[in-house]
């Protein structure tokens, strides 16, 4: 006598509020696209919750049949990490609820939201909280790995701001994580990326900015790269933190604020946000306005929820992506000659090199205070090469692009911001962090995901 055995959808449908969609639903090949156009997989079935309690039921099914499990909130991780071939997806972009409190000045964010969505809804009071650098960008990947963003020496870092999180574990268990409750979890929560569970709420404190703030481009010809290098590296070691500076090596793209001389030519753009009194920025930014002669110079008053929407344009779904990074010191003579001499390497008119600046009020919290370390570093580079789908059978020479970019520039890497890992994630993770942190996480990852269910992420194993 044999037993049948309900299929995935069929033992998840009894206790499930939200869509399944498994091969044979019509909306499956669009369900199972992210960001990133490079990765093609095929799940069982995608779980698109509608909140913790189907969270909960997926995750127990994917162990009650053995499914391998990942979690997609925005989609946005270049490796993909968000689905998973022949397993469960557990989908959060149904769960993009918020809720702003202008008086206590915190908003809560279910775990499928956008830095849009966040931006839209806090800036509806004049508050924010630093987001990523795109607006599409899902909030969950960006802050459980630490949140980089305009504001963030300012601000510090999303995780700096965030005051708890509810999260359903490895075993389907809901949870709490904050200073005072489940404290433990909560420190690896910041920073440690989606290894002890899904995090379906977020609660981050704001603070007062815009509705408008002085903010743009400015972009110079790349002869010009190497002195508007070596005038960030000066210049944002004294900058007030009010200040947020993101250099940008790339081909000038044919748009409208590009002069058409500059079109297609390689040029460097230093994205400006300036995160105080409006007269006081000016007076600041005079020095690097007068730098060189730039091609462009577009920063003036504007809306901080468009200045957030900026680059999107730059990075549009579907398009294929590959990218490494490094985490550096300051940026030497040494290293601004090898960036240069990449850019005159750069292998396609969509890829592009960000440079992001950190200091200021980041780097004032103490490195064990979160799982995200190297906080005295100067800055992050990311490697991006970009390519259009119908482009496939040239991936080979722009991903050799980033590899010879990135091992010449290895000898001065202080590590690597877990949020920028690729294909490289899981042997690279342990220089995410620092020894003493790596130890803590995986004792943790042994409380909290004995059996490391999940596993698709950045992976940090059980002790």
């Amino acid at each position: 006598m044999s037993t049948l055995v309900a299929s995935p959808t069929e033992a998840l449908a009894a206790d499930f509020a939200g869509e399944l969609i498994d091969r044979d639903h019509p909306s499956y090949d669009a369900a199972r696209q992210v960001w990133n156009g490079d990765i093609q997989r095929r799940p069982v079935l995608i779980a698109r919750c509608r909140g913790a309690a189907d969270v909960a039921a997926a995750v127990r099914i994917a162990r009650q049949q053995g499914l391998p499990a990942s979690v997609r909130g925005g989609g946005h991780a270049v490796a993909g990490h968000a689905v998973i071939d022949d397993g469960l997806v557990v989908d959060l972009s149904a769960m993009s609820g918020t809720r702003v409190d202008p008086a206590a000045r915190t908003i809560q964010v279910e775990g499928g939201c956008l830095n849009a969505d966040v931006d839209r809804e806090s800036q509806a009071f004049g508050l924010a909280v630093t987001g990523g650098f795109v607006s599409h960008t899902g909030v969950a990947g960006l802050t459980l790995g630490g949140g980089i963003g305009h504001l963030m020496r300012k601000f510090g870092l999303a995780i700096d701001a965030l005051r708890s999180c509810d999260i359903v574990t490895a075993d389907g268990e809901r949870l709490t994580a904050s200073a005072d409750e489940n404290p433990d979890l909560f420190w690896g929560l910041r920073g440690g990326g989606g290894n002890f569970g899904v995090v379906t709420s977020f609660t981050f404190d704001l603070q007062p900015l815009g509705p408008s703030i002085l903010a743009g481009l400015i972009a110079w010809p790349a002869d010009q790269a190497p002195t508007v290098l070596a005038f960030l590296r000066d210049f944002i070691a004294d900058a007030p933190d009010e200040l947020g500076l993101m250099a940008n090596l790339r081909l000038a793209p044919p748009l409208p604020v590009f002069p058409e001389s500059v079109h297609g030519k390689p040029i460097i753009g230093m994205v400006v946000t300036w995160a105080g009194a409006i007269e006081e920025g000016e007076e600041v930014l005079r020095p690097l306005r007068a730098l060189g002669t730039p091609v462009v110079d577009s920063v003036t008053t504007k809306a901080y929820t468009a200045h957030q929407k900026m680059l999107d344009p730059a990075v549009p779904h579907g398009r294929h992506y590959y990218w490494k990074s490094h985490r550096l010191g300051p940026l030497t003579d040494e290293v601004i000659s090898v960036i240069c001499a990449n850019l005159e390497k750069i292998s396609s008119p969509m890829s592009s090199v960000p440079i992001f600046s950190f200091g200021g009020a980041m780097a004032r919290v103490p490195d064990d205070a979160t799982a995200f370390p190297h906080r005295d570093a100067s800055h992050d580079i990311n490697i991006v090469a970009s390519w259009l789908p119908e482009q496939a059978g040239e991936a080979d020479r722009h991903r050799a692009w980033v590899r010879g970019f990135f091992d010449e520039l290895a000898p001065h890497s202080r590590g690597v911001y877990v949020n920028f890992t690729s294909d490289d994630a899981h042997h690279r993770v342990r220089e995410a962090y620092s020894p003493a942190q790596w130890t803590r996480l995986t004792a943790l990852k042994a409380a909290y995901d004995p059996t490391n269910f999940f596993n698709q992420n950045a992976n940090i194993p059980p002790q």
